[in-house]
């Protein structure tokens, strides 16, 4: 299928031919007939992405913010390889689009195959849309139409939370595709209206639709006029500019008690003296409605009761095609031009030329109910090594895979590239062709029935990992799993079972545990060889993450014990050279309604007598150094700080060594990569992998009964 692609790094806007995107449960996927371009929005990131590098940073200094602090934490190389790839990064254009449903996904009744429905989601000829991000198109309302619907709501919220009623006057500066549809809009909820914009023949539309005055500028004394001399009683700034002035002109333009809602983008020095004289209220709008960027909303269709809110995305949306049907919407009138989806670029060309030369854009999908490929054959693969080599497919490509997985992996050399699955599509068929992947799909069996791929890669959120890892080895396919393992304890004893039945045939299986093969562990590992029960303590300062965050979600990233706090587990595992036996954790006095097992204290006894600890902080300061560890044992000790500075004592002399900020990667990879090619014993032994997960999952088992627990 084709779809509308920004890349990041080089600025260039294409139609690329993706795989059709796999229907998740809670989803809908909807075969698009068309879908509107939002200008203001989609324009303000075609011009970012074509920006210089210099200007991006001055646009975006939390990003810069955010490269500084990796170069502190994770060392200079690390980080410019992490910038390149995220420059190399490619992001989907569009919101709002119309089209018909041709499957539902589990637990989706409300919407059947045939349905004609719009949708916030972007330009490409199939969507996976979660079920409250899809509403049926009322009968009479055209797909043109309703591919507006998305864009309505977000002129439909603003309006809202400027709480205009009847007979109010309402100033709406700027006109562009949102600002006619807040004219019409406010115009049916019985206001009057009054326009503005740069652009005279905006101004001329409006009138058009209903405005009951509209003027060029900043027209303050007609608007005094306007409103009887009194003042608006509230304005709806849907301009996109980085000037202050709409600010202004708003602020001068409210009566005292007026109410302000900036829908678009606007310069935000706030004025203080009329707002403190005038006591205005100012709001910033944020999209379509309640649950717009809620995951618990979007991805697992959890909505809200209308009693606590009346308007959410999806309602906004019904609302406006229900204006659409009334006629008090007519939003074909705002298409300019339209195109059809292998002509895209073509629009966005238009989009990005002179005011005045276009409205509203559409894109239309000729070829809409033609069934579409789950697989897409990309571009002649490079040749990385010989076609002897292993090849390895890779399933999921977000931030960790792309970011520091394929660099790795890179680094190593000596495979082959075979697929690159994900759900989407468009994000394999980005990374699949720039990296030398021989095929890009959204169908996990594509991968596992490849027979020239070796090891499947397994790269995507954590609820997934358990189930692809059993698949991958049930197919006969080395695994590597970027940790954790698995999330429940029923996961890790149906791998446990599956590797028992498959015996010495079972594949190679490995988890992504980097820090024991990182140069530092080994140096440690290195300074107490032959020396007795080891005491390990694993300082782990990890930053805050939001509640809502998906890793912080029990069903989903297992929680941050789970999820992360493995990774210091396992070394410990690795320094004290055995499994754990019994595990004790416990965590701060809740606080507030913020989870507490990133703020825990786990104590391990290992099977060969071996002690450890790890405090696992999310409660710090962002700039105190995140990971210390220390070691003693045999009338020697060790210390890491950072992965930079090692220290070793023994006999009453210390040795400083450098462990050079390396997390080992690279050696992480390079150890699958030889164990794939020769043979022979896995780089993490199964009693060490086993071990890791099972602390993990008995520590938040321990936080939840307030005892320790032990292993049968």
């Amino acid at each position: 299928m084709k779809q509308v692609v920004q890349e990041i790094g080089s600025g260039q806007t294409r139609v690329a031919d993706v795989p059709q995107p796999a229907c998740g449960a809670g989803q809908v996927l909807v075969a698009v007939h068309a879908s509107a371009i939002s200008a203001g929005t989609e324009r303000y990131v075609v011009d970012l992405a074509k920006a210089s590098l210099f200007e991006k940073a001055r646009r975006r200094p939390d990003q810069v913010r955010r490269v500084l602090e990796k170069v502190r934490t994770e060392g200079l190389r690390s980080t410019v390889e992490q910038v390149r790839a995220k420059l190399d990064d490619a992001m989907p254009l569009g919101y709002s689009a119309s089209g018909i449903v041709i499957e539902s996904g589990a637990s989706v009744t409300e919407f059947k195959p045939g349905d004609r429905v719009a949708v916030a989601a972007p330009h490409a000829g199939r969507v996976a849309v979660g079920r409250n991000l899809c509403v049926k198109i009322p009968d009479g309302v055209s797909f043109e139409a309703a591919a507006y619907a998305g864009i309505a709501a977000i002129g439909m919220e603003g309006i809202r939370l400027a709480r205009v009623s009847l007979g109010e006057s309402v100033l709406v500066i700027g006109l562009g595709l949102i600002g006619q549809m807040c004219v019409m809009m406010l115009r049916a909820q019985g206001c009057r209206v009054f326009g503005t914009d740069l652009d005279a023949a905006k101004v001329e539309r409006a009138r058009a639709f209903g405005a009951h005055a509209a003027d060029v500028g900043s027209p303050a004394e007609q608007v005094r006029a306007f409103s009887r001399g009194f003042g608006v009683d509230a304005v709806v700034i849907t301009a996109a500019t980085s000037s202050n002035g709409p600010i202004e002109f708003a602020a001068d333009a409210c009566r005292p008690k007026g109410r302000i809602v900036l829908v678009g983008v606007a310069g935000l020095n706030i004025p203080r003296p009329p707002f403190f004289q005038k006591e205005l209220e100012f709001t910033v709008s944020s999209s379509l409605g309640a649950g717009r960027n809620d995951a618990a909303y979007e991805e697992k269709g959890i909505d809200y009761p209308i009693g606590y809110a009346r308007w959410t995305a999806q309602r906004n949306m019904e609302a406006a095609l229900d204006l659409m049907a009334a006629g008090s919407l007519p939003v074909e009138q705002l298409t300019s031009h339209r195109f059809p989806i292998a002509r895209a670029t073509e629009a966005y060309e238009l989009m990005t030329a002179p005011a005045g030369a276009q409205y509203g854009i559409v894109l239309e999908y000729p070829d809409a109910l033609v069934p579409d490929a789950r697989r897409s054959v990309l571009p002649a693969a490079r040749a990385t090594a010989s076609p002897g080599t292993p090849g390895l497919s890779l399933i999921g490509a977000g931030n960790f895979a792309r970011l520091v997985m394929i660099p790795a992996l890179e680094a190593s050399g000596g495979f082959r590239w075979r697929g690159l699955c994900t759900a989407k599509g468009m994000s394999a068929e980005h990374t699949g062709t720039r990296k030398g992947f021989a095929f890009a799909t959204t169908d996990i069996d594509d991968v596992l029935r490849d027979a020239e791929t070796t090891a499947v890669l397994i790269a995507t959120r954590h609820d997934h990992h358990g189930a692809l890892v059993r698949r991958s080895l049930e197919a006969g396919k080395h695994v590597f799993v970027e940790k954790p393992l698995c999330i429940t304890p029923e996961e890790l004893a149906e791998i446990e079972d599956l590797l028992a039945r498959l015996g010495d045939a079972a594949p190679m299986l490995m988890v992504g545990f980097n820090r024991r093969f990182a140069p530092a562990t080994e140096r440690l590992r290195d300074h107490f060889h032959g020396a007795g029960p080891l005491a390990v303590s694993y300082r782990f300062a990890a930053g805050p993450i939001p509640p809502e965050h998906w890793t912080q979600d029990p069903e989903v990233g297992g929680g941050r014990i789970i999820g992360e706090a493995c990774h210091a587990i396992d070394l410990c595992v690795a320094i004290a050279g055995a499994p754990p036996i019994k595990v004790y954790a416990e965590s701060v006095a809740a606080a507030e309604s913020r989870p507490t097992d990133d703020c825990v204290i786990i104590s391990m006894r290992h099977a060969n007598g071996a002690i450890s600890t790890v405090s696992y902080q999310a409660g710090g300061d962002k700039a105190f150094p995140a990971e210390r560890i220390e070691v003693f044992g045999g009338g020697r000790a060790g210390t890491v700080d950072q992965w930079g500075a090692v220290e070793l004592w023994s006999n009453g002399r210390r040795v400083k060594a450098d462990g050079a900020r390396d997390k080992g990667h690279r050696a992480e990879f390079a150890a699958f990569l030889r164990a794939l090619r020769d043979g022979g014993a896995w780089p993490i032994p199964w009693s060490d992998i086993r071990g890791a997960t099972w602390a993990s999952l008995a520590a938040v088992q321990s936080l939840r009964h307030g005892s320790p627990v032990w292993a049968e």
